[in-house]
């Protein structure tokens, strides 16, 4: 089945242009569509709600050899998605537990705030933060992807707060097609390569079956340091005045050397630069953090650029019709991915070593005294692997469904069940039980062995001492002892009965009025389990050195949740769309919502659409909408993590542990949002359209982070009584500024405290013509977002409008977010197209109370060309093609988060949808018989 070559990503108000561009092909035009944001709107160009439809053979066009998620995310409506590009965490909520997840965000507000759909239906939450991995979409049978940009909670019901993302699936393809790509960065890098086939068919005369399957594999970037523009980058001082912050490049851990460094006794400053030998530390230039320094012989991060993936993903679908105006479908759809990142590099800090250790060699052991029996030693341990994340994921959905119509009513009742696992192995974690004893090294019989095996022989007679004295000095069977492979899984599954009856009860002076009622039930249920939880402690039975009583065995903890943790929703909505005049409709939706979580609640819409003029129409929307906290939010269980930020009261960076921890008590988001747009077609090739909007959610469910600057400084500067005094825990209050005072512990906690409020203006333009008496378009989308407000009492409002970097992961949100898409076709089987994409340049932080030297990152473009060529094989029609994207190899410009302290040069580096790859080339073919 061939699908028209339409102008790249025609609007729903542009339908009428989008058939113009489509005449260079011998299709039929596009007419009406289905309306996504609506149940009762039959054609796009009434729909009050800005809405932009998308071919999705034009989306891949634009960007071939990639995902759908790629390709929309060079619409300027989204910013903020993450994907395997995004600095996450290395199993934080911000990834959701998958660095290669592709989870689509609308305007920055959050991916759990922008719904996504099938075929108008509820996508089960594939990630445990509740987000959805739209990876799960079978791409080759996507026949086009709907952006609503604008609140339609009362439609569809809970996180439609943003907007809606549906993927409409082609139900009656018939045929064969192939697609296959491969592609690598200039450096030689990033390499990508996808292979996918479809069928469908007819099968006798009722049957219809459908069934694809694509496999696609990334190597990723395994290293930072594989960009050298990306050099071990991060912020230094303090945010005041008197130690502004400065985004700097080169920083190293001060004393933290590769090859370890002594930091007491006799033989204090002291570091192995080789294996074995000692020679003098040479420190770096000084900076506003006591723990950072530019140059010198301190290590330094280098994690993982892009994550490394795999996956495959299976489609089946079968249509069959029992009568002429009733049919029935089962539908499954499946993604197996797996994906790999590389996060921190192990840390020892100033643990306690003998002067007798069995491999400190004996000419140094003799200039320390023996009243001197241990001394401290830190390292940048660069002979332990990085952390390593490993997640596994497997996401599956299955629907079925009756639909029928009658005397113009139609209606349809349809079951979704979905299942996703993801299990994530984090490799590397130290044993700090059994770090204690491999440290304590001896020699016992002419060998070196762990002091505890001759202390207290069969307590851990398995244990292989550590040799730490040099850049690579470990043997790889001490390495293997003193590490662990923590595995945490989590699975969500959803049961989701719903049903509909739409059409039109009557007429109104001005034409059909139609209606629609709609019910649903769902249920979700979460849970989790891991081999690393908070009731795992060192036991320090024989140990005498480095051993806490009552710490956690391993530095990453996860908890496991509460068991049959589950949420129960049903819900009844209905929606009018009624014709005032033949030029003036109305439209409006309600819903009530009932949460055994979280509570009732109701939602609303009421939209316009005035055709002015033959050429202009003017369309608005007011909705209050909601978001229900997930399941994640309510009963995730408490984790915990290493953490070195700046510890702002004392001036000390330890390294302390990371509570993260859930919040049973939360409630709803409640979301009010109002657009306003114009489209106006002065000429029949070319159109604009303006919309304006304006989103406030008040009751937002914010992460608190006691190690944030602004919650850190509100807890000083009310000398311990402010609230979020709760999210640090210290020995001696907040008086005592001296290093004995020094944080034990951070705590991140969500709770329903924050306002967010934003506005804008989104911009398009469509223009098709000829160009030397060939067809050609012109599409240009620009957003203008200038403020994202984040305001919690007891703090300044935060601004993340402009702005680069932000608390919890939160991503950039560049003011201006213009792209521009030009096609030509020179010959009839030659088509060129051109993308160009520009953002404005930002701030590096949104915080008023922050004090910088310079705060602001440049702005940042790229351009992409692609070449396609169509042959005729005969059976049917292949088109091969050549995609050079970042064409002039444009390097993003550096900057970083000042929340992350000491972790300069781990994460950030650069704004989130910066592409860091440099420029990167794929070729593929593609067939459809």
């Amino acid at each position: 089945m061939k699908k028209p070559q339409h102008m790249l990503m025609c609007g729903v108000s542009m339908l009428t242009l989008c058939s113009t561009a489509s005449a260079q092909t011998d299709d039929a035009p596009l007419t009406s569509v289905t309306v996504t944001g609506s149940r009762v709107i039959r054609n796009g160009d009434s729909n009050p709600s800005p809405t932009t439809v998308m071919s999705s053979d034009d989306l891949l066009t634009a960007k071939p050899g990639s995902t759908l998620a790629d390709a929309l995310n060079t619409l300027p409506v989204f910013a903020g998605s993450r994907g395997s590009a995004s600095n996450p965490t290395t199993a934080g909520s911000a990834a959701g537990g998958s660095g290669s997840a592709n989870q689509l965000n609308l305007r920055n507000i959050g991916a759990t705030r922008t719904l996504v759909l099938m075929d108008g239906k509820r996508i089960p939450p594939t990630l445990y933060n509740g987000a959805v991995d739209v990876d799960l979409i079978p791409q080759q049978f996507v026949e086009r992807v709907d952006v609503v940009t604008g609140g339609v909670s009362a439609v569809y019901g809970s996180d439609a707060m943003t907007g809606v993302v549906n993927y409409i699936i082609d139900h009656k393809f018939n045929g064969i097609k192939a697609d296959a790509s491969y592609g690598v960065s200039q450096l030689g890098d990033a390499n990508k390569s996808n292979a996918s086939v479809a069928w469908g068919a007819k099968v006798g005369t009722g049957l219809h079956l459908e069934a694809g399957l694509e496999y696609r594999k990334e190597d990723g970037i395994d290293r930072r340091s594989d960009r050298d523009w990306l050099n071990q980058v991060g912020v230094t001082g303090a945010g005041t005045a008197a130690n502004p912050y400065i985004l700097q490049t080169n920083l190293r851990q001060k004393a933290f050397p590769f090859g370890g460094l002594i930091t007491s006794g006799a033989l204090s400053g002291q570091t192995f630069k080789s294996n074995g030998v000692l020679s003098p530390f040479v420190a770096g230039t000084p900076t506003g953090t006591a723990a950072i320094e530019v140059g010198g012989d301190g290590g330094y991060w280098d994690s993982g650029l892009l994550a490394q993936l795999e996956a495959r993903q299976l489609f089946g679908r079968a249509d069959y019709e029992l009568s002429n105006d009733i049919h029935a479908y089962a539908q499954i759809s499946g993604n197996l991915k797996t994906n790999t990142s590389f996060a921190e590099t192990n840390q020892l800090n100033n643990v306690s070593l003998r002067r007798t250790n069995a491999f400190l060699p004996g000419d140094y052991a003799a200039l320390i005294p023996a009243s001197q029996p241990t001394f401290g030693f830190s390292k940048f341990m660069s002979d332990v692997p990085r952390l390593t994340a490993d997640s596994d994921s497997k996401q599956w959905v299955f629907t079925t469904g009756v639909e029928g119509k009658s005397r113009g009513i139609k209606w349809d009742v349809d079951y979704v069940y979905g299942r996703a696992k993801l299990s994530t192995a984090m490799a590397n974690v130290i044993n700090r039980q059994k770090l204690s004893a491999a440290l304590d090294a001896v020699n016992s019989g002419g060998k070196t062995v762990c002091n505890v095996t001759v202390t207290n022989p069969g307590l851990a007679d398995d244990c292989v001492p550590l040799n730490v004295f040099g850049p690579n000095a470990a043997s790889a069977q001490a390495i293997d002892y003193v590490t662990d492979t923590v595995r945490f899984d989590s699975t969500t599954v959803m049961n989701d009965i719903s049903g509909q009856i739409a059409g039109s009860p009557f007429d109104s002076w001005a034409g059909p009025v139609n209606a629609a009622l709609s019910a649903d039930w769902r249920d979700m249920s979460f849970n989790s389990h891991s081999s690393s939880r908070p009731t795992d402690l060192v036991n320090c039975t024989g140990l005498s050195l480095n051993c806490t009583a009552g710490a956690t065995r391993t530095e990453y903890v996860f908890g496991e949740s509460p068991q049959g943790v589950s949420q129960r929703v049903w819900e009844v909505a209905g929606e009018l769309d009624v014709p005032l005049s033949k030029r003036l409709n109305a439209n409006g939706a309600a819903r009530y919502t009932s949460y055994n979580t979280s509570g009732n609640y109701v939602t609303w819409k009421v939209g316009m659409d005035w055709s002015v003029t033959d050429t202009l129409r003017i369309r608005a929307t007011r909705s209050r909408d909601i978001r229900a906290p997930t399941l994640y939010d309510l009963f995730a269980p408490i984790s915990q993590v290493q953490v070195r930020p700046t510890d702002l009261l004392t001036g000390t960076s330890p390294t302390v542990p990371q509570i993260d921890e859930s919040n049973p008590k939360l409630t709803a988001e409640i979301g009010n949002t109002m657009t306003l747009g114009a489209v106006w077609k002065p000429l029949p090739k070319l159109s604009f359209a303006a919309d304006a909007y304006r989103i406030k959610i008040s009751d937002a469910i914010t992460t608190v982070s006691g190690s944030t600057a602004a919650f850190q400084q509100a807890c000083y500067q009310s000398g311990g009584t402010s609230p979020y005094c709760a999210l640090q825990v210290r020995p001696n209050g907040y008086a005592d500024k001296s290093a004995a005072n020094a944080v034990t512990a951070w705590v991140n906690r969500s709770v329903n405290i924050s306002e967010i409020e934003t506005f804008g203006l989104d911009l398009e333009g469509n223009y098709s013509a000829r160009l030397f008496d060939r067809p050609m378009s012109l599409r240009v989308l620009t957003a203008w977002q200038p403020h994202v407000y984040y305001r919690q009492p007891g703090l300044a409002t935060v601004d993340q409008g402009g702005v680069a970097f932000g608390a919890g992961g939160m991503a950039s949100t560049p003011a201006v977010r213009v792209s521009g898409y030009f096609r030509f076709r020179p010959m009839n089987d030659v088509t060129v197209d051109i993308s160009q994409r520009w953002r404005s340049a930002m701030k590096l932080s949104g915080d008023p109370t922050e004090v910088w030297a310079n705060n602001h990152m440049r702005s940042f473009a790229t351009t992409g060309v692609n070449f396609a060529y169509k042959l005729d094989l005969g059976m049917g029609d292949a088109q091969v093609y050549f995609n050079i994207e970042n064409l002039f190899d444009a390097e993003p410009p550096v900057g970083a988060f000042s929340g992350n302290g000491t972790r300069a040069g781990l994460r950030d580096g650069f704004a989130l949808a910066d592409d860091p790859r440099g420029r990167y080339f794929s070729i593929g073919i593609r067939s459809l018989f």
